[in-house]
Order: structure tokens, then sequence, then C-alpha cells
């Protein structure tokens, strides 16, 4: 998030909030209430997506679009801000770069054509414009909605386009804020867990950045970047990968065509698995390390506005379960690479000293500070607030795209559209929620989404159990009838073993982030 949570609790009349690709209320709950409360003192919401959420109701604009269209939708608006003069030309001139080539790629996007292929009426788009042009400041939310698609990165650099053209970076109450989907996400990404980068997302490319960790962690650092996610499972479909380490991670469920994904993990010569519970992925492992939850360790999280927070531990780890670090520790030892580590601590002063962004941050400031990275040094106090005189880069730049179809779209032996997201009462792949007696209870199974008019068609009753097929597999579930969702799209979650969402879902992903399309692909249903 370029901005923090709080600042929610300081809008009211004359500001505006853009939740783009997010089911806030659910995948988030805190916020989500908090962009409630919000509404309430007179912020304007403006809301773009497929579902009645409960946000789209609380909405003065709702964009109902077409799933996947986000790029031609963003791209409508742009063209009214641009063409109605609601753009901040200062901060376009003194910040950015590449407007004229944006400005001319969306010019053929108006809300009328946009509409051809979004199915949001264009008066829609031009409310919505309208309060985010007139508006004293415009934040905008995002989630997964956005990026799970193949032109994911496409849909984020269009976001920040409408952000930069009204001037809504870099100053309270505004900003670019994806709202991250598991706790610690953003910190795991701090750390370096991306492909292509050191922890602070240092640069793998750079010399001067290798030779730093190469000489910290007493080792030679090669310079090719590692494998995005679709890439490791067309590795072991090729031979090419003969061992994978699976840490607090579970893709039997979580990964989109999960046939496939089985399929590559029974293939492949040994896998091990770190995780709390015998997830479906540890089930297929040859060897599996038995790691420590939250309240059985101590340590840092980063949350989703940046600020790092310091766990302390509550009980001592269960049975022959350790803190991951612990393991790591030993693994590193057991291949030849001595660390000396004597607690978490000790790694956070590692971090600290080959980390800028985390170098200002540690145990004893976290006791009593509430810091957000970057901080830099020991007096310096967090940044609330990402670029307040300049952009990462320096200079922000516009980066247009065309509109892209989804990789898959309904034909006449998959004629619907099925979507997938979070629902309130369970977590991911449920792994930890559906222990829970209380939240299971209160959904114990899958019931997926069918628009009433599509359920009259399939002779599907409410409550009754469907099948639901893709060209991948195929999911027995109850049938939710109800207009949350329109005529032509259904809506599932990946919550429950018994009906596997991600059974479904598409492997194809961003060429450049490798994040598949799990929020389009297409389906058929027929009662059971």
């Amino acid at each position: 998030m370029s901005n923090s949570i709080d600042e929610l609790d300081l809008m009211g009349t004359g500001n505006a909030i853009f939740t783009i690709g997010s089911n806030t209320t659910e995948c988030h709950p805190i916020i989500g209430m908090r962009m409630m409360e919000a509404v309430q003192r007179g912020t304007k919401l403006i809301v773009a997506d497929p579902r009645a959420i409960t946000l789209a109701q609380h909405a003065d604009v709702w964009l109902q679009l077409k799933p996947g269209t986000d790029v031609a939708l963003l791209n409508s608006i742009a063209n009214v801000l641009i063409n109605e003069g609601m753009i901040d030309e200062n901060f376009i001139s003194t910040r950015t770069e590449g407007f004229e080539a944006a400005r001319d790629l969306v010019v053929c996007y108006t809300p009328e054509f946009a509409e051809t292929i979004t199915t949001v009426p264009a008066q829609k788009v031009y409310e919505a414009a309208r309060i985010i042009g007139s508006s004293k400041t415009t934040a905008t939310y995002y989630t997964m909605g956005i990026t799970q698609h193949t032109s994911g990165v496409d849909n984020v650099r269009s976001v920040a386009n409408i952000a930069m053209l009204t001037g809504n970076m870099g100053k309270p109450l505004t900003g670019v804020n994806p709202l991250r989907g598991q706790n610690n996400v953003q910190g795991s990404c701090d750390m370096g867990t991306l492909p292509n980068v050191f922890p602070g997302y240092q640069k793998i490319n750079l010399p001067e950045v290798r030779k730093k960790f190469s000489e910290a962690w007493s080792v030679e650092i090669p310079a090719t970047e590692g494998l995005k996610l679709p890439e490791v499972f067309e590795g072991i479909e090729k031979g090419e990968i003969k061992g994978l380490f699976v840490l607090g991670e579970n893709p039997m469920r979580s990964d989109p065509d999960i046939t496939h994904i089985k399929h590559c993990l029974e293939a492949i010569d040994f896998l091990v698995v770190q995780d709390i519970f015998l997830t479906e992925t540890a089930e297929l492992a040859d060897v599996v390390l038995p790691g420590a939850s939250f309240a059985e360790k101590d340590g840092t999280f980063s949350s989703t506005e940046r600020r790092v927070q310091l766990v302390r531990k509550a009980i001592a780890p269960i049975g022959n379960s350790k803190p991951d670090w612990q393991i790591l520790v030993e693994l590193l030892s057991r291949m030849g690479i001595s660390k000396e580590y004597s607690s978490p601590e000790d790694i956070f002063e590692e971090i600290r000293s080959l980390t800028p962004s985390y170098c200002g941050i540690s145990y004893a400031r976290l006791e009593t500070e509430h810091l957000q990275w970057p901080c830099p040094s020991e007096n310096h106090q967090g940044t609330p607030i990402l670029h307040v005189d300049k952009f990462a880069r320096g200079i922000g730049v516009f980066l247009a795209a065309e509109y892209r179809d989804p990789a898959e779209l309904p034909d006449e032996d998959y004629p619907l559209i099925l979507t997938t997201g979070r629902i309130t009462t369970h977590y991911h792949t449920g792994t930890m929620s559906r222990r829970c007696w209380g939240l299971d209870g209160a959904r114990p199974e899958e019931m997926v989404e069918v628009n009433p008019a599509d359920a009259n068609s399939y002779n599907i009753e409410d409550g009754g159990y469907i099948v639901v097929t893709s060209r991948r597999g195929e999911l027995r579930a109850r049938a939710q009838v109800t207009d949350r969702v329109p005529e032509g799209l259904i809506f599932t979650t990946f919550h429950f073993s018994e009906s596997p969402g991600n059974i479904l879902t598409n492997s194809a992903a961003d060429p450049i982030t490798g994040t598949p399309e799990f929020k389009v692909c297409s389906a058929k249903i027929r009662s059971d």
C-alpha cells in the first residue's frame, strides 16, 4: 500500500474511495468496515466488481463489469477524465512521463465503446469518473480481482494511470493501495521470496547487490533469476526439476488446474513440505517437516500497509514441531552452509544490515513504535505515505495498455463464466479455518452462486446439488440461487477439499508475473 489503513478514519465529505477487484468486507473485513464507516461520514464510494458484493450495495456508483474487462473499464474512466479536463496537469508535468502516449491510446475508449466490452452502462462510467476527478482526494484499493488475470500487470498499470492523472499519489487520503490476500504476504515478498529480487526488492541482476549478499552469506550467488510458479511446474513436467520444497503453501488446493498440479507433484523425484498441518500437498510429500504456528514462535510480520509488527511466542511448539527458522538453519547446516543464529532477532539484525528499507527498524524500536518501511535509519520515523516527493523510479510513468480478452471465453460447450474468490467464514485453502468447529459449522460446504435465470434454464434448485465442469475437471457442490451474480456468471471459492474450486480454474498466466487467471474461465453446470 502506498498509504496507511488509518487514513480511512479521516475520510468524509469531499473524499472518495475507488475499489476495484476487491470484495473488501469479506476478504479484509476490518478494512471493509472502516470503508463503510467512511461512507457514512459522507465519503463517495465507487465499486467495480462483477458481483453484488456488500460494498457494491452501498456504493454511489457500482460498475458491474464483465470479468476480465478491467483494462477497458479503466481506459474509459481515463478517457472521461482527460476529455472533461479533470486531470492534475501540474502533477502530470512535474512528476510523470509518458502522458501523451497514454492519452493517445485511451482516446478511442469512450464509455460508449467500452460498454460493448465491459457491459457497464456508459452513464455509470461518466458518473464514476466525475467523482474521481472532482473529489478533493481519491484513494484506490484493489486485490486479486485485478491481479489474477492474464492481463494482471496491465490492470495494475491502468489503476496507477488513474491515480497519476488526478494527482492522487504522495499525499494523505490517496494512493494506490493493494490489499494483501494473506497474513505476511507483504513480509515474505519483502524478504526476497520473489524470483528476481533479494530482500528489500534489491535486483538480482545488479552485480553490486549480488556481491553484497554473496559476502554476507559466504556463497557465490548466480546472476540468473529464479522461476515463476508456472515455470516450476513446467520444469517438473519436462523432467528439468527433480526436487521441490514447499513451505507453508498448499498448491494442491491453491493453484489452478489442480489435477495437473497433482500429476506434477506425484511425478517429481523428491517433494518436501514444511507446514503446521498435514495438508493435501503434504500428503504427497516424501518428507514432511512440522513447522510451528504463529503462536509458537517469535518474529515479525509485515502487514499490507508495510507496517512491521513484533510477534511474541505464547506457547512452546507442540510435539516435534519447530519454528521455521530453526528448521531452515538445520537444513542449511546439513547442506554444508553453517550460519550461526541464536534467535529470530539475530536474523532480523542481518536483515537490517543488508536491506536499506529495514535498516532503521529494530526489535527494541518495535516494542514501543509503529514503523512502516522504508525506514532507512534509527532516527527515521518510518514512511506512512510513499511517493511524497518522487516515485521509487524518480519520475512516474504512464503505461496504458490495449484491452485483451481473457485466455478462455464461453462457447457452446462451456457457456458460462466461472470466477472464484473467498468468503468471510473461511481462509484460503481451509487448512486452519476448517479445523475450527465454529467456522466450519457456519459454512460447512461449498455453495456455488448461480443467477436465477441460469438456474431456471438448467433446472437447478436453490440448495440442491449441482455439478460444475470446466475443460480441466469437475466438482459437486450445492447451488445458491442468487442475483448476487449476473446471468451467465457463476462463483465458487477454493476453501473446500470436497469441492475444490481450483480443479476448474485455468493455469494460463500473466506473461510478466506468472500469476494465473483464477478469475475467468469457461464452465457449464447441471443438476445432480
